[in-house]
C-alpha cells in the first residue's frame, strides 16, 4: 500500500493551495475595506475629549487651566473645507481658557498654496479664548505666506519668540519656537527671562529633550498624525521618531501632549487614528 505523501489534516496540494489563496482573497478585501472606511469615514470624524495632563511646579492658582490644541490642518485640496470648520467648531464648543494652534495649516506641494493659506487662516480667526489664541508654525508652513495669512487674521504667531500671560493672578510663559529651532542654545535664547510657568509650543515633539533639559515642565506638538495609519501588531506607520506617535507621555519631570491633529498627508485616509481637537486640563504632577 503506498505511503501518504502528505501530513495528517494537510490535505491534497491543491486543498492547501485553495485555502491559502481564499485567506489571501479575505485578507485582501478586509484591507480594501479598512482603507475605504478610513478614507471615507474615520479621517472624518473628529475626536472632541478632554485630557488630564500633569505639569510639574504647577501654581495652584493654574489648576484645571483648559487649553484647547488644534494642530496639523493641511488646508489642501485633499483636506475638505467641512473637516476644519467642523475641528474649529469642536474647540469653540469645548470652551478652553487657552487656544495653541500647533502649525502645518497647510500642505506646502499642494496647488493653490497661498489661497490656501487664506481660507485657512479665516477658519481660525473665529476662535476665542479668553486668554488668547497663540499659533506655531510647521515645517509645511512656508513663510512668510503662512503667518501673514494668520497675523491679517489676529492670530498672534510665536515664531522663535516667547510671550507672558496673566492668568488667575499667576504668569505663564508661552514659548513658540520654528519647526527648524532645534539647538539648545536656541530654545533657551528664547525661554530665557521667562519669570512664569513656561510651556514650549513646537510642532515637532522631538523638542522634548531640549525641554528637558531646560526644565521646561510641558510641551505641546503635532506634526505625526498619531502614525495617520495604525497597524495591529505594527503600530503607526508614521511617527517622525517621535517619543510618542500620539497622547500624553511623562518623561522625568517633563509631559509632553502629541496631538493626532486633523488633516492628512500624502493619503487621504486615516486607519485606527481619527483626528482629534483635543482640551488639555492642567494638574499639578505627582510628587
Amino acid at each position: 500500500m503506498p505511503r501518504d505523501r502528505h501530513p495528517p489534516g494537510s490535505g491534497p496540494p491543491s486543498v492547501t493551495r485553495r485555502r491559502v489563496l481564499q485567506a489571501l482573497a479575505a485578507g485582501a478585501t478586509l484591507g480594501a475595506s479598512t482603507t475605504a472606511y478610513g478614507y471615507a469615514v474615520e479621517r472624518h470624524q473628529v475626536d472632541e475629549h478632554e485630557q488630564s495632563v500633569p505639569v510639574a511646579g504647577l501654581p495652584p492658582a493654574l489648576e484645571g487651566l483648559r487649553i484647547g490644541l488644534l494642530t496639523d490642518l493641511h488646508c489642501s485640496p485633499s483636506v475638505p473645507d467641512s473637516l476644519i470648520q467642523a475641528a474649529v467648531e469642536a474647540v469653540t464648543r469645548a470652551g478652553p481658557d487657552l487656544i495653541v494652534l500647533g502649525g502645518d495649516y497647510v500642505t506646502r506641494r499642494e496647488p493653490g498654496y497661498r489661497k490656501h493659506a487664506e481660507r485657512v487662516a479665516g477658519y481660525v480667526a473665529g476662535l476665542e479664548a479668553p486668554y488668547g489664541v497663540f499659533a506655531v508654525l510647521g515645517n509645511h508652513d512656508r513663510e512668510p505666506t503662512v503667518p501673514r495669512a494668520l497675523l491679517r487674521n489676529r492670530i498672534q504667531v510665536l515664531a522663535d519668540t516667547r510671550v507672558t500671560l496673566h492668568v488667575r493672578g499667576e504668569l505663564l510663559d508661552l514659548i513658540g519656537i520654528r519647526f527648524r529651532t532645534r539647538r539648545l542654545w536656541e530654545i533657551a535664547a528664547i525661554a530665557a527671562g521667562a519669570k512664569g510657568l513656561p510651556i514650549l509650543l513646537a510642532h515637532d515633539p522631538r523638542r522634548l529633550t531640549q525641554a528637558e533639559e531646560l526644565g521646561i515642565p510641558l510641551v505641546l506638538s503635532g506634526h505625526t498624525h498619531g502614525g495617520q495609519i495604525v497597524l495591529p501588531v505594527l503600530g503607526a506607520i508614521a511617527a517622525h521618531d517621535s517619543p510618542t506617535a500620539a497622547g500624553l507621555l511623562v518623561r522625568g519631570r517633563t509631559s509632553l501632549y502629541v496631538s493626532r491633529g486633523i488633516g492628512t498627508i500624502y493619503v487621504p485616509c486615516r486607519i485606527n487614528c481619527p483626528p482629534e481637537a483635543p482640551v488639555l486640563r492642567l494638574r499639578p504632577a505627582s510628587a
